[in-house]
């Protein structure tokens, strides 16, 4: 079920509405959208919690504003203010070096205000605790990213702009925190910035589009594997966790794939491994 996340919900709540209005707690969700954020939340309801890892894999695409001259401790608007900075005049003539570095990056230091387990405990759980917390960078990767606007302060058309400010679209990994993006970018253009607003517009293959949908278990797994379908003697050899012979796999591409029945039933998710097919995930039929 792809629904579009409000504004001052967190994902754990949508899970926990959703939970009670369907009657059962196997939901999962793939991808956490911060509290302040709205848009694409993929929901997996019962069996198809066994494809969250891959939902949760794929690549994320945002739409953010980020304001320039002030910090929060949380880097968003949600945050408290913790300090304040000049903004350089012409900071948008310095601002495709700072996207270059950015489109870069590898490595990313995540917020200390984030879900990460840092010493037993969720990081954001130590820092409002005013535990001091240090993390590690993580791996990202940014695979696109521009800018959709600008905002000088005090050179707005027709009005004054209060604060500097620009609007960006991304599509970055898993892992990839935008509100680091705000604070790193702010840094890049000699000033400090946070995020005022935050949107998902795609998770993997789901979009804008797809809200309020509720999508086949079969469907959603070949939006995020390639698929390859058995033969019968295969089905049985699935259903019961053995090896499936490649005579009956219908593919030799490694990795996993959504093995699927002739009917289009989905049985398992697998790949190849010492020259047959092995279940990494069974589905109940």
């Amino acid at each position: 079920m792809v629904v579009d996340k409000a504004s001052g919900m967190t994902s754990h709540d949508v899970v926990a509405k959703t939970r009670k209005s369907l009657g059962t707690r196997e939901i999962g969700h793939a991808g956490t959208l911060d509290p302040m954020a709205t848009g694409v939340l993929v929901l997996a309801i019962g069996e198809a919690t066994k494809l969250v890892p891959y939902l949760t894999a794929s690549d994320k695409e945002y739409e953010a504003t980020i304001a320039l001259g002030t910090t929060t401790d949380t880097l968003d608007a949600d945050g408290k203010e913790t300090s304040r900075a000049d903004v350089p005049s012409g900071w948008t003539s310095s601002l495709d070096t700072a996207l270059e570095e950015e489109r870069k990056r590898t490595m990313q230091l995540p917020p200390i205000y984030s879900a990460i387990h840092a010493k037993g405990a969720r990081s954001h759980e130590r820092a409002r605790r005013g535990e001091a917390v240090e993390l590690d960078e993580r791996p990202v990767r940014v695979i696109a990213l521009e800018v959709l606007a600008t905002r000088e302060a005090g050179r707005g058309l027709g009005a004054t702009v209060a604060n500097d400010a620009l609007d960006v679209r991304m599509t970055v990994s898993k892992g990839y925190y935008v509100r680091a993006l705000a604070r790193d970018l702010a840094t890049r253009l000699g000033t400090v910035g946070h995020l005022t607003a935050l949107r998902r517009i795609r998770s993997g293959t789901f979009t804008l589009a797809d809200v309020g949908t509720t999508i086949p278990l079969v469907t959603a797994a070949t939006r995020v594997l390639p698929k390859t379908t058995l033969t019968e003697t295969g089905v049985a050899h699935a259903r019961a966790g053995r090896r499936v012979p490649l005579d009956d796999l219908g593919t030799n591409d490694d990795g996993e794939h959504a093995w699927l029945a002739p009917d289009g039933t989905l049985v398992a998710i697998g790949r190849i491994e010492d020259g047959s097919g092995k279940v990494t995930r069974g589905f109940r039929y």
